[in-house]
């Protein structure tokens, strides 16, 4: 019989999992830095821009900077020191020519040398742990990289109100486990975890793996400090979760990209941390199915649904292909099940809590639309399981080049896009493969098509043509990744020309003269 196959592996068989070779590597591996092979072609010459009316960096101002930051390694160039790192992606679709990276330890550090870089006209392009995807956090020409990763002291936890103050360069992972051990969450978690910083978290507002559950950004935080371009501090830190005062400046940053101010403190709301966490592996035949299993997971689950994410056949493949994370859900004749979900749980009572998924797991087993799951409670196992799913981008890197598309869609309409896509490249003999995986519960869809390297005619027939299916479709050209140097000239498709219009406003505003991460985010 059919329902046999369809038995769902209970947490005492989620141990066979991690014996087949599933847990991930440590996070931090995939974004090193360092790395000087296959560096992509500078990105001024391929998109053949315009570089600003800014200074060029002279021995005059290195001087200045080195008296500005006197401790060891805080001023590196390109000569001494080798900046590949800070100039290319970890994609390694973008490369800028910076010769200088300053690595301040404090506000009053970053204040000055936005004054002295306002006064003489020198660009500045702020970084965080340069994980991002657009290209928002590497310099275009020779801008001043400005990294935060000095700036990475926990300032206080309130365990009482449960509030976080930090200052930006912390890294996620080690936050997430800091506020663990006080029986608190981050609200934000991403695949990334182990590099980015929170401030670049904030400046691209990362929406992540439990935006369902907790929201975004925008609702975390609570207060911050920034320097504007000419080396204003401003500080709204408050950790107060009502403040009527007037604007909410702290806003003006979320989702900024370091265009109208560089972010040196933050504080943040933070849940409790679930007193028991479960993670439910599903296999689906269709997308339609993977719908139904949502609608019946937030009517079902409801308090305790944290994460409820997809990924396709051929996302497992090519992590099974590249990473050797085979699915412990295969079919009986070993090939991928079309569609695979992820559901994580989080509540405060570990009985009610697993009573509650078991039957919504064999209700759906009941209604044909879950065809095979596994389950599991344990912390190594729920990582185990989480595994494929957060390295599907590190395992398409294998490929060559990826066009890496971060869209919103209705949730009929996902799934359709990768369909379409994969119709429109069909017989392209340089496209390797075509995959689609994202966070349902927010309608948040990572395209992804890879060849072995980059090809302009791919790039033709994807752009406009993905662009205008968005705009059709009412979605968002950029779901979370932000819109950085890549998205910047085709932001039309989702903003309106008075909305543009108020953005070069603000922009012109705040930065009088462009220094801020120039070349991106506001066309």
């Amino acid at each position: 019989m059919r329902r046999l196959s369809r038995a769902i592996h209970l947490p005492a068989a989620s141990a066979k999992l991690l014996a087949r070779g599933t847990t991930p590597t440590t996070t931090t591996t995939l974004f090193a830095r360092g790395n000087s092979s296959g560096l992509p072609p500078q990105t001024a010459e391929r998109y053949a821009i315009a570089r600003g009316k800014f200074q060029v960096l002279s021995q005059q101002h290195l001087d200045h900077f080195r008296r500005l930051l006197p401790s060891s390694g805080s001023v590196l160039t390109a000569e001494e020191d080798g900046l590949d790192g800070y100039n290319v992606d970890w994609l390694k679709t973008v490369r800028g020519q910076s010769r200088v990276v300053l690595k301040p330890s404090t506000t009053e550090e970053v204040s000055a040398i936005l004054r002295y870089c306002s006064e003489h006209s020198l660009a500045v392009c702020p970084q965080g742990g340069n994980t991002g995807l657009v290209g928002g956090s590497v310099p275009v020409f020779d801008e001043i990289v400005l990294s935060m990763s000095r700036m990475d002291k926990i300032i206080s936890v309130d365990e009482i109100s449960g509030t976080l103050v930090c200052e930006a360069g912390c890294i996620l992972e080690r936050i997430s486990d800091h506020l663990a051990e006080k029986g608190l969450r981050m609200p934000l978690d991403l695949g990334a975890k182990g590099s980015c910083q929170l401030g670049g978290n904030i400046s691209t507002n990362a929406g992540g793996l439990r935006l369902l559950r907790y929201g975004s950004l925008h609702g975390s935080i609570l207060g911050a400090e920034f320097v504007m371009a000419d080396g204003t501090v401003i500080d709204v830190l408050s950790e107060m979760r009502k403040d009527n005062t007037g604007y909410d400046l702290k806003q003006l940053i979320v989702g900024s990209e370091g265009t109208l101010g560089v972010v040196t403190k933050l504080s943040f709301a933070c849940p409790p941390k679930p007193a028991s966490e479960a993670v439910a592996l599903l296999a689906c035949d269709s997308f339609e199915d993977v719908l139904c299993l949502f609608r019946e997971a937030r009517q079902g689950l409801a308090e305790i649904l944290s994460a409820f994410e997809f990924y396709d056949a051929a996302s497992a493949g090519v992590a099974r292909e590249h990473l050797g994370l085979s699915s412990p859900l295969l079919r009986d004749d070993g090939t991928e099940s079309p569609f695979y979900v992820l559901v994580e749980t989080g509540g405060s009572n570990a009985r009610h809590d697993e009573e509650k998924v078991h039957a919504f797991l064999e209700r759906m087993l009941s209604t044909g639309r879950v065809q095979n799951g596994t389950m599991a409670t344990e912390p190594s196992k729920i990582k185990a399981l989480w595994a494929t799913r957060e390295r599907i981008t590190e395992a398409l890197l294998h490929d060559g080049y990826v066009y890496k598309y971060d869209v919103s869609l209705p949730l009929r309409d996902l799934y359709g896009a990768v369909e379409a896509t994969r119709e429109r490249l069909a017989g392209h003999p340089g496209v390797t493969r075509v995959v689609g995986f994202g966070h349902v519960g927010d309608g948040n869809l990572h395209l992804n098509i890879t060849s072995p390297q980059y090809e302009e005619a791919i790039a033709d027939l994807l752009e406009p043509w993905l662009w205008e299916q968005v705009a059709a479709a009412r979605g968002s050209i950029s779901a979370e990744h932000g819109v950085g140097f890549k998205k910047r000239d085709v932001l039309g498709y989702s903003k309106s020309p008075e909305a543009l219009s108020l953005m070069r406003q603000l922009k012109d505003t705040m930065d009088p003269k462009g220094i801020l991460n120039p070349y991106k985010t506001v066309p």
